[in-house]
């Protein structure tokens, strides 16, 4: 089956996007699915940090590779033992599949996933297999996903169920920015009520924190970022104060109004610099949280007696420390019911063959999320 696609075949190319066009949109094959593979036809796919980081080469991917990972769609193939999703269905992809038998899957750990680790890393689904072909050339899939595509066939763990109620651009959202956002603060870090904190980057991730703080009862929220648009973003969708992390005396102006620190701090950058200003703010007995990802090279360091006399916790969050299935149609319940408007993180809708300048406006900053309509 011939669908337009966007893909990259080389990392880090130079900016401005629009000018080198590291990504390209091309008519691939897609094949047909597999026993325990499913067909989508994609409606929506969010422009995520993520596939920037697979474009600058922040993140190593093996190319040529078509992108996306957060979208959502109808299911319109299923393979012979799909049981959990049908045809008409609408779903949400997943960017982290789970084999579901390993012990990270049986402990509730699906994001610690051996088998969907290994198959992401080679650009493959969950089977081993690739679905994608340019000229006869197999091409890689992006998390077991690549929905920057008219179609693509996945497994069927990469998806989940939605209501057919939802928005397609709306329910896309929900597959990275928020249940990585809302799990870091719900699921990894527990934030219970009455605590204070901060996000680090309000972007897509960091404000889907901030909103998963509010819904938690957070007394205090505080977002910092160095881009004024972002930081009145954070402002209209509830948060207490605001800082630009660019100000020097950051450290001490935060601790001022927080009396000593922040309860629980998130980063959500994937920058060394920002994890250590997360942690710079956070206070006695805190919890420092990090939902970015940087490049695989860059390290940070702590204060080791500060570790351990003010009694710190430091925790990573991949995929939120989700359980997708469970979730999502969690998150998604609290949208509907008024107390997670998510939609509120949109601010453009784009065509796939503008994805080259939808870069550009990420990497500076200029936009939160941008989504592509395939319809």
């Amino acid at each position: 089956m011939k669908v337009k696609a966007a893909l990259i075949f080389d990392q880090g190319l130079p900016k401005p996007y629009r000018k080198s066009r590291p990504v390209k949109v091309e008519q691939v094959d897609i094949s047909g699915p597999a026993k325990t593979e499913i067909m989508v036809q994609v409606v929506a796919a969010g422009v995520c940090h993520s596939d920037l980081s697979a474009v600058n080469g922040t993140r190593v991917r093996p190319v040529p590779m078509v992108l996306g990972h957060e979208g959502a769609g109808v299911v319109v193939e299923v393979g012979s033992l799909v049981t959990d999703v049908s045809v008409g269905d609408h779903v949400a992809f997943i960017f982290m599949p789970n084999c579901g038998d390993c012990l990270q899957c049986r402990s509730g750990k699906p994001s610690n996933c051996e088998q969907g680790n290994a198959a992401n890393a080679a650009g493959r689904l969950l089977s081993g297999a690739k679905r994608i072909a340019l000229n006869g050339r197999e091409i890689n899939h992006y998390a077991g996903v690549s929905c920057f595509a008219e179609y693509v066939t996945a497994d069927h763990r990469s998806v989940v169920k939605i209501p057919k109620e939802i928005p397609f651009d709306v329910a896309a959202v929900f597959s990275c920015a928020v249940i990585t956002g809302v799990g870091a603060v719900v699921n990894t870090a527990k934030v219970p009520m009455g605590a204070s904190v901060g996000i680090v980057g309000l972007g897509g991730v960091g404000l889907s924190a901030m909103l998963g703080a509010k819904a938690s009862g957070a007394r205090q929220i505080i977002g910092i970022d160095p881009v004024k648009y972002k930081r009145d973003g954070a402002k209209q969708l509830g948060a207490d104060l605001v800082f630009d992390s660019e100000d020097p005396d950051i450290i001490e102006k935060i601790k001022d109004v927080t009396n000593g620190g922040l309860d629980y701090v998130f980063e959500a950058v994937g920058e060394v610099e920002a994890i250590e200003l997360a942690y710079a703010v956070t206070g006695r007995g805190g919890t420092t949280t990090s939902s970015g990802l940087s490049h695989p090279s860059k390290a940070f360091s702590i204060n080791h007696v500060k570790l351990v006399a003010e009694e710190r916790t430091i925790k990573g969050s991949f995929l939120g420390s989700c359980v997708p299935k469970r979730d999502i149609p969690n998150y998604i319940k609290m949208f509907q019911d008024g107390k997670l408007p998510v939609d509120q993180l949109i601010k453009s809708h784009i065509e796939l063959e503008n994805v080259n300048e939808a870069f550009d406006k990420l990497d500076q900053g200029e936009t939160v999320r941008q989504v592509i309509s395939f319809q």
